[in-house]
């Protein structure tokens, strides 16, 4: 993973230069291991690297070799070398695994990402056309934001984060997942387009048990690509400990599906040496990292987990202060006011410093399976399987805005890398289209939340098959993160922004906030921070805030202690 600065069709590129890095230097945390920019016409790359897939050559921008292709990348591409393979005429300059974008884009033009199956958000220049071309990937896993500046209006801006365009830019938007942008046209289009993404259309295919559970195995095989030091995150929730048992199991046994007809030297590239076996860069064990309060649920079920899966486990806690201290970075890396994101992703970004500080640079982590399975509690309190089926679509779809968001910043803001293998393209097709009724929560028929998930990883009628999972933790009923980490950290952000935000001042929002207004004072108290950060109009709207569906009978806290059917459990 990296950052990307991009100014195309500046009037004074060169004479931009220096503003073009000192901009692109507010992401550097996202690529601590090199810095790369290059100009073509009046158009600028800046590339701010982490190095996890071909760690001597993959330097960027990458430039073809007949100079005519500019390309910044910031992702991993998971198909690289089936690629690799498929565009023999073109002349390779670098090992990266981003680079097969520049053939993709001669042969497929806009089309183009259609071809990739990774976590992206790129940017490439077609110097004989003056053209360039952006794109993100199907779910917004990579962040990506878009600019113009009313005064320059030919110059079109694109960065991995907002606070690289803020200064430049009097119009921003949160570029859309799924979606590239042609500068002939001046158009975003849609590029992703599955069935499922219509929220209207309501699916009718059957659970099929083991099409889950090999897929997810899939989906995990592919993203330990890599040459670096990796890890999961492991809260001790389902999502989490089954990420973290099928990466322990492939670690084990060094082994993955790779394509026997790769070359040597592109099998080293992607993690895989000429037997087909994994690199795990000196590890035999695969390590797991938890975070939360002292006596934490979440670290207590966490530890259970390492245990059984035989993981070489590090926990760390934090105090009720440390998160608080943390906040205003929290904010200012993450870019948004929401509270649900705020609270969960304080604890995973203290976590994901001391997870660098130990030598690691990528980590598995679970988000998506939540939208995907209707994991929230509060989607117990649906009317309908349709309406279920259409809150977890619309969940899905905005998934860029909330906990991929968090899963990115909050671990690149240390220059760790974060990949979720719930968010694959074809466990999505797979998944997404289930029939909505397998997957709703039945209190009287025993079935809980992710039911169907939880039971494709059952093998109580398999002998011989290991077990992935504790019983208990197989069948833990869903904790949210920030809940997760300790009770008390919620209600600590409760109480502190209640004694922060007097009632005078909850009582009147600013004037520039419209009808955006906080409806707690802990909302009002983040808004507050953001604003000190980007105190820009355009900023604000790059933000989703989350809330609770009223029409549903939910609580408006987000917190899921207060959905009703969470089992009660002694405050941690």
């Amino acid at each position: 993973m990296c950052g990307i600065f991009a100014a195309f069709k500046h009037e004074d590129v060169h004479d931009f230069k220096p503003k073009a890095l000192q901009l692109s230097k507010r992401i550097r945390h996202r690529g601590p291991d090199w810095s790369g920019n290059a100009i073509m016409n009046s158009t600028i790359f800046v590339h701010e690297r982490l190095a996890i897939v071909g760690l001597d050559s993959g330097a960027q921008p990458i430039t073809s070799s007949d100079g005519d292709y500019m390309l910044g990348v910031n992702g991993e591409i998971y198909n690289h070398i089936q690629l690799r393979e498929k565009c023999s005429d073109y002349k390779f300059q670098t090992f990266s695994d981003c680079e097969p974008i520049i053939p993709l884009y001669l042969e497929h033009d806009i089309d183009a990402p259609k071809y990739l199956d990774g976590m992206f958000a790129f940017c490439l220049y077609d110097s004989k056309k003056d053209r360039v071309i952006a794109a993100r990937d199907p779910i917004g896993v990579v962040t990506l934001y878009m600019g113009r500046c009313s005064k320059s209006p030919k110059t079109v801006y694109f960065a991995s984060e907002l606070k690289c365009l803020t200064d430049v830019c009097d119009s921003i938007i949160a570029f859309p997942p799924g979606h590239v942008y042609d500068s002939e046209t001046d158009k975003i289009t849609r590029y992703f387009t599955p069935d499922w993404l219509d929220e209207k259309r309501i699916p009718s295919t059957p659970v099929d048990y083991h099409a889950i559970r090999h897929s997810l195995e899939k989906a995990v095989r592919k993203r330990l690509m890599a040459e670096v030091p990796y890890g999961v995150l492991l809260s001790g929730g389902l999502d989490s400990s089954l990420i973290a048992a099928i990466a322990a199991r492939e670690t084990e046994t060094a082994n993955v599906e790779a394509n026997e007809e790769a070359d040597v030297e592109n099998k080293k590239l992607a993690g895989i040496d000429d037997q087909g076996h994994l690199h795990t860069s000196g590890w035999s064990r695969l390590h797991s990292f938890a975070v939360g309060l002292p006596n934490a649920p979440d670290l207590q079920a966490a530890r259970k987990v390492a245990k059984f899966i035989g993981s070489i486990h590090h926990e760390h806690t934090f105090t009720l202060q440390e998160g608080l201290d943390a906040l205003d970075d929290v904010i200012y890396h993450l870019e948004t006011y929401d509270v649900t994101t705020i609270r969960a992703s304080t604890p995973m970004f203290l976590l994901s410093r001391k997870i660098k500080a130990q030598g690691v640079k990528m980590v598995l982590s679970g988000e998506g399976s939540d939208e995907i399975f209707g994991g929230y509690l509060y989607f117990a309190q649906a009317p309908s399987a349709a309406e279920f089926h259409t809150e977890s679509v619309q969940r899905v779809k905005n998934l860029h805005l909330a906990d991929c968001l968090r899963a990115n910043k909050s671990t690149l803001a240390w220059g760790l890398e974060a990949r979720v293998p719930f968010l694959d393209k074809d466990f999505l097709q797979l998944c997404m289209n289930i029939d909505p009724k397998d997957k709703m929560i039945n209190s009287k028929e025993g079935r809980i939340e992710k039911y169907i998930l939880r039971k494709a990883f059952d093998t109580t009628d398999e002998p011989d098959v290991k077990p992935y999972l504790p019983e208990e933790i197989l069948w833990r009923q869903k904790e949210q993160f920030s809940d997760g980490v300790g009770y008390s950290w919620i209600d600590g952000l409760r109480d502190t922004a209640e004694r922060v935000i007097s009632d005078a001042m909850f009582a009147n929002p600013k004037a520039s906030w419209g009808d955006d207004i906080p409806t707690t004072k802990e909302a009002y108290w983040y808004r507050l921070k953001f604003d000190a950060w980007f105190p820009q109009k355009t900023a604000a709207d790059t933000v989703m805030r989350w809330i609770p569906k009223a029409d549903w009978g939910c609580a408006e806290d987000p917190s899921g202690r207060y959905a009703k059917i969470h089992e009660k459990h002694v405050n941690a």
